[in-house]
């Protein structure tokens, strides 16, 4: 359960530092829906670039989809299912 809490809040950090860039100041929880605080298309590929580099790991092109990008709590689930397959192989 602390890596799952650790990967959460490196993503939390990951999507402020995006928010401070573009000036916008969100009440950011991990349920936060990413659009709804603000972020745009051009954010997403940002953040999906950030977690890349964060994590040291290419996201699958299938697992780029709406779905896994729409708040911290669904990218935790990709960036830990990211990190348990990398650690099985």
């Amino acid at each position: 359960m602390q890596a799952v809490s650790n990967v959460q809040s490196r993503l939390l950090a990951l999507v402020k530092s995006i928010l401070d860039q573009n000036a916008i100041a969100a009440d950011l929880k991990p349920a936060t829906l990413l659009v709804d605080v603000g972020l745009t298309s051009m954010d997403m590929v940002n953040l999906m670039l950030a977690v890349e580099a964060e994590f040291d790991f290419t996201i699958a092109q299938s697992e780029i989809t709406p779905e896994n990008f729409q708040s911290v709590e669904t990218l935790t689930r990709l960036v830990v299912g990211q990190l348990a397959s990398a650690t099985a192989a």
